[in-house]
């Protein structure tokens, strides 16, 4: 592992998650293992003596504010209280705080805990449908709860529009910087982005369509147990259209075969618990896009993580497939 996460990087931070596990009730016998690498970097903490198991979670500097990741695990905590969706609990320390600090070479960094949720990430194979059934009403749950929750005065999270998405203020950089792309393929690219930009603008953004969205359910933030469809990682939680959460479930496997049936599946479901209009369906094929394109240029930005090292250029060489279907599904010329 190369970059901001390095192997020293990675035990810098193992050691940095330790140094506060005493405030979670954890003992100074607990193990600390790294889980995952993505926009953060993700440990299990283990206590042999009492057999508790907590995630930690050290967020990557500079992309949530403290303020932006309590508001995170308020919405977590009230979609809890309603029992709207199967999460892991954030878990509150000694001092009442929900999120600790430690410094890491002059940098702080902040470190929050959950529950220990069991489960397996589903696989892309036809079970995967009947999960996309499900996925679908607790999208539709998740989205009719936001549209009624009181938020905080205080509550603050990152909105997902094209302008921040593929326009001029991207959260997760400029997808102009991929491998693998050369001028022709950019320009179709932009054209696609142009495109993009007018039918979203024509969806608009009223609260029917737009709102507090999860934005992240991809198959990885999916927890498989028996009956059970649990939902982790809210990281990226924020204000975006409705209908990206599908967008977003399909993430990497969006030219899989599967994908329309995945669609038919996750709206039927969706339909159980909220309506879902057919001018709201009409869209997920351009939010996908507008994933897709996403994603590319948040592997470009995050090259020291396992999954853009192990997308590489092919990555970006499905976009420009995708992006030259879309083109031709929508009669572009």
């Amino acid at each position: 592992m190369s970059g901001i996460y390095d192997d020293g990087m990675i035990e810098a931070l193992r050691n940095g998650a330790a140094s506060v596990l005493p405030g979670w009730g954890m003992g100074p016998d607990a193990s600390v293992s790294l889980l995952t690498v993505s926009e953060n970097a993700t440990f299990l903490a283990s206590d042999p003596v009492t057999g508790a198991n907590l995630v930690l979670r050290v967020h990557r500097p500079g992309y949530h504010t403290r303020n932006e990741i309590e508001s995170e695990l308020a919405w977590i905590n009230a979609l809890r209280a309603s029992d709207i969706v199967d999460t892991p609990k954030p878990c509150v320390r000694g001092d009442g705080n929900l999120v600790a600090e430690f410094d890491q070479d002059g940098v702080c960094r902040h470190v929050v805990a959950f529950e220990f949720m069991p489960g397996a990430e589903p696989s892309a194979d036809e079970a995967l449908v009947d999960g996309f059934f499900k996925l679908g009403a607790i999208s539709a749950r998740l989205h009719d709860h936001a549209r009624q929750w009181k938020r905080s005065v205080n509550f603050v999270r990152k909105s997902w529009t094209f302008d921040t998405t593929l326009g001029a203020n991207p959260h997760w950089g400029d997808w102009r910087a991929a491998a693998g792309l050369d001028g022709e393929n950019t320009a179709l690219l932009e054209q696609v982005c142009a495109h993009l930009d007018h039918k979203l603008s024509e969806f608009g953004m009223d609260n029917e369509r737009f709102g507090l969205i999860h934005a992240d359910l991809r198959l990885a933030n999916l927890l498989v147990d028996g009956q059970r469809l649990g939902v982790i990682d809210f990281d990226d939680c924020g204000f975006g259209w409705f209908g990206y959460d599908f967008a977003a479930a399909i993430s990497f496997i969006e030219l899989d075969p599967i994908v329309p049936a995945l669609k038919e599946a996750w709206i039927e479901g969706y339909r159980t618990i909220s309506p879902f209009s057919t001018a709201d369906a009409d869209m997920l094929d351009r939010f996908v896009m507008l994933r897709r394109l996403l994603l590319t240029a948040w592997i470009a930005s995050h090259p020291e993580t396992p999954t853009a090292q192990e997308m590489g250029t092919d990555f970006t060489a499905g976009t420009i497939e995708m992006a030259q279907s879309y083109l031709q599904a929508e009669g572009v010329q």
